[in-house]
């Protein structure tokens, strides 16, 4: 018996406090795949902070969040989450921080050249991506010209250089990476095709080629709208209202659709593709 009495096996209120600790951890582990959280439950008790399962219907943590003492990292962190809920989709968090946590500051920098002590994160989006198995991979073209888009625009060339491996041979990433018009950047430039970017913005393998591929989205163009209405701390400073983004939305992708024979709207990529 235990000095309480108790039997050794019991669980008593410190073991206790551990494991549901444990548990949150591993929820926490878990729903992150899933893109949202739900605190866990190790006990039938149930309390404001831990309900007992499915006694709330949906998913999401009921931790309150205060909006306005939280910081920029924290706020787009909620906006991915909900985005991600919306889209159906899942979220894998790297913790890489945005160009203005690694020094880059105002506008000039944030859209300017990148800094030699500010490589492009290759390995652990490489090996992510591997994981993953993904049967497509989409990244920024960088129009715009920001850092952080940059950088993620090298990781697809990175990948387009592996090519295939005599040992444990990867996939062919041609056909595989396909690029992006980042919005709403590719509005205020007008942009064309990759010649447009800046000198020297994409710079493919030999072997490797650029082909636009036109998508119709007459029919998804409202919920894209409304996707993009989640990231309400953006909307301000790039459309000054939400009007200005569904204006801006419209008049880019009629534009698309334009240029690719395609009645309404459209959305355009840039697939690599093998010569």
């Amino acid at each position: 018996m235990a000095p309480s009495g108790a039997p050794g096996w019991a669980a008593d209120p410190g073991r206790l406090a551990v494991t549901q600790e444990l548990a949150n951890l591993q929820a926490r582990q878990f729903w992150q795949r899933a893109a949202w959280t739900r605190s866990a439950n190790v006990t039938a008790a149930e309390t404001p902070a831990r309900p007992v399962a499915d006694s709330v219907a949906g998913q999401g943590s009921l931790e309150a969040l205060d909006l306005s003492a939280a910081g920029i990292a924290q706020i787009r962190r909620v906006e991915d989450e909900r985005y991600a809920y919306m889209a159906e989709c899942s979220v894998v968090w790297l913790d890489l921080p945005d160009a203005v946590y690694r020094g880059y500051e105002g506008d000039a920098e944030l859209l300017g050249p990148l800094r030699d002590d500010d490589p492009a994160p290759h390995e652990i989006l490489r090996r992510e991506i591997l994981r993953l198995e993904p049967q497509m991979v989409y990244a920024p073209l960088g129009v715009g010209n920001h850092v952080d888009h940059q950088l993620v625009r090298e990781v697809g060339v990175a990948l387009l250089e592996l090519g295939r491996r005599w040992v444990m041979p990867g996939p062919e990433y041609a056909e595989i990476v396909t690029y992006y018009e980042d919005f709403p950047y590719a509005w205020w430039n007008d942009f064309h095709a990759p010649a447009d970017l800046a000198e020297g913005g994409l710079a493919l393998p030999p072997g490797v080629a650029l082909e636009a591929r036109y998508t119709d989205i007459s029919e998804q163009l409202d919920r894209k709208a409304a996707g993009i209405a989640l990231y309400e701390s953006q909307l301000p400073r790039l459309f000054e209202s939400e009007q200005g983004m569904l204006d801006a939305l419209a008049g880019y992708h009629a534009r698309l659709a334009t240029e690719g024979g395609i009645r309404g709207f459209a959305e355009r990529y840039w697939a690599t593709t093998g010569l």
